[in-house]
Formats: structure tokens, sequence, C-alpha cells
């Protein structure tokens, strides 16, 4: 859906621990307070606030093991948390011999935590299978994707959250949840934007939610403009006030609330406004349905719509003819690409994807890459775990830890850069597919060992969880 980044250093507060386990106290009577938790299959999850629960990206769930094979409990620390810049963002924890959650303990575990030992849903002994890449741990300490704060919840619940978000009012009580949120929490946006201007043509990136982004195009000779993904309709109207420009169009890429729930708002705001996008999608306020390869004019500005099926059965990207302006092409891409990463195919196949996302590396080398949502940081650091020795990826990545720490965007990149360091553009590289340790077998065709490949690409990715 819906479905972020070398950020700050967090708190032990929000950060999962790697503890190692200590001599439970003399056991507690059985009248003490257990505290507020929930049973999920193998263990004891401890409440979370509600922050934990806020928008999760729809690039995936992301998980990530920790590499220390020399790593061991030292007897003389029984409690034992590991310096937050080397915390993995999946979380390791030891496995216990008993059921009892931390309050029993006497220490309560950081939020998010999970503890396991002998489950009333599986027998005595029995281990969840080891993820891909996290050999090397610790006897006893197993690998558990998290949540995280800020994240779209949809990943750990799945399909039927899923379809409730899609398809029901749910999801937009759940939009507006994450509106009101990203507002007291990024008054002035979780980035710097930073206007790219040409020739009669300016984009200038709005930063939405908690990592989205919504576009304000204008034609500078006309001053008419165009907004694609308008996701919070008071940030876009700051945005259209400011530069004195009329809104003439919105270019919605799929239906998911955190890209389409500003419609309705600026169209009520904005008379003449139209609103375009897939007809097979439930586009909200959809006033002209686009077909594959459609242009739109707003202005002098020309918009084509190409349609890429695989996050929503009727995602659309848009790429405006930069030829006027003496620019290259501007790919906004939505939920289909991001820098280094690309969108969860919640109502596609992995060959459908596969479809879309080369449609538009078709589109040319230097086409500039406008994407729906700052994951860059995080979907860096999950390629530079499948190719070590990627240079162009560890320098793209040193330059995005920078961008970050000063909170700045890191859009746009081009087509060209993505092909040399993102691992969904990157499926016909044999050192990728050494990597994920997959051959192509005799008498296979070569879109569908493509195909193979970026499954086990979103399926680590899905796993992965950014620190």
């Amino acid at each position: 859906m819906h479905p972020s980044r070398a950020p700050p250093s967090r708190g032990l507060k929000d950060t999962p621990q790697l503890c190692w386990p200590r001599p439970p106290p003399e056991p507690p009577p059985s009248s003490a307070p257990w505290g507020k938790g929930r049973a999920y299959g193998r263990g004891m999850r401890m409440d979370r606030d509600e922050d934990r629960d806020e928008g999760r990206d729809k690039d995936g769930g992301r998980g990530r093991s920790l590499r220390q094979p020399g790593l061991r409990p030292p007897r003389s620390a029984p409690w034992l948390p590991l310096p937050n810049a080397s915390l993995p963002a999946g979380l390791l924890v030891a496995a216990r011999p008993s059921v009892c959650p931390a309050k029993a303990w006497g220490r309560p575990d950081p939020r998010g935590t999970r503890l396991f030992g002998q489950s009333c849903h599986r027998p005595v002994g029995q281990r969840a299978s080891q993820e891909p890449g996290s050999r090397g741990l610790p006897e006893g300490v197993e690998y558990i994707p998290t949540r995280k704060k800020g994240k779209n919840p949809m990943k750990p619940v799945g399909v039927a959250w899923y379809s409730l978000y899609a398809h029901t009012r749910l999801g937009y009580l759940f939009y507006q949840r994450q509106v009101k949120k990203a507002r007291e929490r990024y008054p002035h946006g979780h980035s710097v934007p930073q206007p790219y201007c040409f020739p009669g043509v300016k984009i200038l990136p709005i930063p939405v939610l908690s990592n989205n982004y919504s576009y304000l195009v204008i034609d500078t000779g006309s001053s008419q403009a165009a907004v694609i993904d308008p996701s919070d309709p008071l940030a876009v109207q700051a945005a259209i006030e400011e530069e004195g420009v009329m809104l003439e169009a919105i270019f919605c890429t799929h239906k998911h609330w955190d890209h389409s729930g500003g419609n309705d708002a600026l169209c009520q705001k904005h008379n003449s406004c139209r609103v375009y996008g897939s007809a097979l999608d439930a586009i909200p306020q959809l006033t002209n349905p686009l077909a594959d390869r459609e242009k739109v004019s707003v202005g002098c500005l020309t918009f084509e719509a190409l349609s890429t099926p695989g996050h929503t059965v009727g995602h659309m990207v848009y790429v405006l003819d930069g030829g006027p302006f003496g620019s290259p092409p501007c790919l906004f891409s939505g939920d289909l690409l991001f820098l280094a990463g690309c969108g969860r195919p919640f109502e596609g196949s992995p060959e459908t994807m596969l479809a879309s996302l080369d449609l538009a590396m078709g589109l040319g080398e230097d086409t500039l890459l406008w994407p729906g949502h700052e994951y860059a940081l995080e979907c860096l650091t999950f390629a530079s775990l499948l190719e070590l020795d990627n240079s162009a990826l560890e320098q793209k990545l040193q330059w995005a830890v920078q961008q970050r720490q000063e909170k700045r965007s890191t859009c746009p990149s081009t087509l060209g850069e993505e092909q040399t360091y993102n691992p969904f553009l990157r499926t016909h590289r044999p050192e990728l597919q050494e990597a994920l340790g997959l051959w192509q077998g005799g008498g296979e065709d070569p879109d569908a060992f493509r195909a193979r490949v970026l499954k086990e690409v979103r399926r680590r990715k899905d796993l992965y969880q950014a620190t």
C-alpha cells in the first residue's frame, strides 16, 4: 500500500535491543501483575504506544540481520545492550526457557520486543526457520523482523488489513490519523524541499506525512500548475499559495489514501481542477480516466500516462516531456519505483511488476526519477547487504547518509544511476543472482528467471528493517 534513512541515533527507549538472558529472580507470587500484553503465537509482545502503529511505507516490511559471528554473552554481564549504532533493525533476542514477560523479571523490555521461548502454539524446542542473512548469530539468538515507529503496519497484519485499507472506510480513517500525527511530528515536513528549475518549468517536492512526496509542477510562463499525488491538502495548498499559481490538474498514480487523500479538499478549493488517473483504481474524485500512453497538457506542460500495474492493478506513472524546456524527461513514479527500491506488488505478480519496471526503464538513462516516498537511505542500506563490492552503491549510500543527516531530500536520481545500484532493476546481473544463490535453469525463459530473482529480492526486502 501505501504503502525511510544515516538517521540520527535513537535513544534506547525507541530502539530494539540485543539482550542476553539473565537469571530470573525468585518466582513472583501468583497474584503479581503481568502488565498489559497480547499473546502472539510464540510468546508475549508488550503493548506499545500508538505511535508505533503509524503509517508504514508500502515498499514493504523491513528487517535486517546482524552479522557478528564472534559475539558471545560475557558471563559477568547479565544485561548487556549493544550500542545504538550497531543494533539490528530486525529484532535479535535471546531464546529464553520460559514465556514469562519481561515485567516478571523486574525489567521492561524496549517497546516492540518479543520474548520467545516455550509457546502455547509451538512445541518446546521447536525453532523458527532461520532467515537468509542470519548466519553467524550467537547460539540461542533468533532473528525476528519487527515493526517500527512511524511505519506502515500492513506488512505484519498482511492481506486482510490491506483489503480493509484499500477497499473500506477504515483505510480513510487510518489515513486521517496518519495526517494528524505527521502534522504534529513534522510541522515543516519530514525533509527540506529543494525546488528543481528549468527554463519555463519548476518542480517543487512537497514532503507530506512521515515519508511521502507530493510534487507541484509549474509552468512558469502561464503560472498554471499540476500536482502529483496530493497526500496532505493543507501542505499542497500552502505551496500553491506561496508560489502564486493556479492548480489545473491532479495526477494520481494510484488509489491508496497516502497518494490520493487530498483530492477532495483540493477540488473543493479549485473548481476548475481536474483529477486524472486510471479507471481501474478507485481514485477519489476521479474526473478524467486515462488510458495507457494518453497525454494531458497543462499550460505548456505535457504529461504522458503509462500503465504500470503491480503495486495496484491500476497503478500509473506520469512522464513530463522535458523537450520544450531543454531538460530530460521527468518520471513521477508513485509507488512503482523508489531510489534503490520499488513498491510491493500488492495486486500483481512478480512477472507483472517486472514488466512495469522494464517499461519505466525504457524511458532512457537521463530520465529524472521523482519517487512517491523518501526511502533512499533504507533501500540503499538493504542493497549494500546484497552487493558488498558495488562501488557505485557505496558512494550513493554515503551521499544519502549526508543528505538525510541534514534532513534534505534525496530526489531526484536518474534511471541511469538506478541501474547501477537498485537491486530491483538489476535482476539480469550475474553478481546479484549469485549473491541470492539463484541460477537459471536449463530451458528457463530469461524473463521468467528474472521474475524469480525479483521475487527473492522482494522477499528479502520485506524481511529487512533499517535501523
